[in-house]
C-alpha cells in the first residue's frame, strides 16, 4: 500500500491545519485530497502547494507513490490518521449556520424560505418551554435536543435579520454582542476588579447593567409576554433593588414549596369555579404595580 499518511483535516475550517497536518503538507511527499477535504485543498493550492482530487480512498491507495491522503474523519475512519485539523470546541456551530444558509437560499426549503420573525416568535416560546421542561425533568437526552431546538429559533431568527436590508443583522453580530456583554459584565474575570463572592458578582452585574441600559424604571427590559407569578416576581426584585415600594406580602401560612404550590392550585380551582382566570387577574394585578413602578420612578426624576 502505497499511502505514507493520513491526515484528517476539517471541513467546516478549511484553512485550519494544526503543527502536525502543516509537517506533513509541506514535506515532500505529493498530497492527494477526497472529496470531503476540497475545502481544504482548495485553500492549500491558494497557498502555493500541488494538490490531487481523488474520488475516494481506493484510488488514493491504487497509485504508485507514497502520498500524503487529506480526507475528514469520516472518510479516514478506521485508519491511523494524524490529527491534523484540530478542531476547537464549539465548531459545529459552523454546520448550524451552513445548514440554516442552505435552507434560506434559493432551491432550499420552501417553508423555511418564507418565514419571518413574526411568523417564528411562537415557536421560540414553545421551544423555550420545552426545554425548561426537560431541565425541571433532569430528562439529560431530553435537555440535548430541546437546546438544540433553542439554539435552531436563534440561528433562523439571525438569518431572517441578516436579509432584513438596513436593519440588517447576522449570526456573528449576534455572538460578538454576546461576548462583548459577557466579557463587560465580568471586569473579575476578563478586567482589574479582583476576586469578587457571589453577592458582590450579582451586585456589579446590576451596576454594570444599568450604566449600559440607562433605564428610567424597573419595568423597562422586563418581559411582558412572561407568566403574571414570573413578570410580578421580577418587577418586585426590580423594584426593591431600586428602593421603590413593593406590595405588601400576603399571608402565607404553608411551610414547604410543596404545600404553597397545592394552595395555589386550590385557588385555580376555586377561581375556575366561579368563572375566573387566575392569570388575567394576577397579571392585571402586575400590570398595575408595573403602572405605579413608573409612577414613582418618574417621580424621582
Amino acid at each position: 500500500m502505497p499511502v505514507a499518511v493520513e491526515v484528517c483535516v476539517s471541513p467546516r475550517l478549511p484553512g485550519l491545519l494544526g503543527p502536525a497536518g502543516w509537517r506533513e503538507v509541506s514535506g515532500s511527499r505529493p498530497l492527494v485530497a477526497l472529496p470531503g477535504a476540497a475545502a481544504t485543498a482548495a485553500a492549500l493550492r491558494a497557498a502555493g502547494l500541488a494538490v490531487t482530487d481523488v474520488p475516494g480512498l481506493a484510488a488514493a491507495q491504487g497509485r504508485p507513490d507514497d502520498v500524503v491522503v487529506l480526507g475528514t474523519a469520516e472518510e479516514l475512519a478506521g485508519l491511523d490518521a494524524i490529527d491534523g485539523a484540530p478542531e476547537p470546541p464549539g465548531a459545529r456551530l459552523l454546520d448550524v449556520v451552513t445548514v440554516m444558509d442552505r435552507l434560506r437560499s434559493p432551491g432550499g426549503c420552501p417553508w423555511d424560505a418564507e418565514q419571518t420573525h413574526a411568523s417564528l416568535r411562537g415557536y421560540l416560546l414553545e421551544e423555550a418551554h420545552e426545554a425548561y421542561d426537560a431541565i425541571v425533568d433532569d430528562d439529560y437526552p431530553a435537555m440535548r435536543e430541546e437546546l438544540g431546538d433553542v439554539l435552531l429559533q436563534v440561528a433562523f431568527h439571525a438569518r431572517v435579520a441578516q436579509e432584513a436590508g438596513e436593519r440588517a443583522f447576522d449570526i456573528d453580530d449576534v455572538a460578538g454582542d454576546l461576548v462583548d456583554k459577557l466579557v463587560r459584565r465580568h471586569p473579575h474575570v476578563f478586567g482589574d476588579a479582583g476576586p469578587r463572592d457571589v453577592e458582590q458578582v450579582e451586585a456589579g452585574w446590576e451596576e454594570i447593567k444599568r450604566a449600559e441600559k440607562q433605564r428610567r424604571s424597573p419595568t423597562e427590559g422586563v418581559s411582558r409576554s412572561q407568566p403574571a407569578a414570573s413578570w410580578g416576581a421580577a418587577l418586585v426584585r426590580r423594584a426593591a433593588r431600586a428602593g421603590l415600594d413593593t406590595p405588601p406580602s400576603g399571608e402565607l401560612s404553608v411551610d414547604s414549596p410543596e404545600a404553597l404550590g397545592e394552595r395555589l392550585l386550590g385557588v385555580v380551582v376555586a377561581a375556575a369555579e366561579r368563572g375566573w382566570d387566575v392569570e388575567d387577574a394576577l397579571r392585571e394585578a402586575v400590570r398595575r404595580y408595573a403602572g405605579e413602578l413608573d409612577a414613582q420612578a418618574e417621580a424621582r426624576g
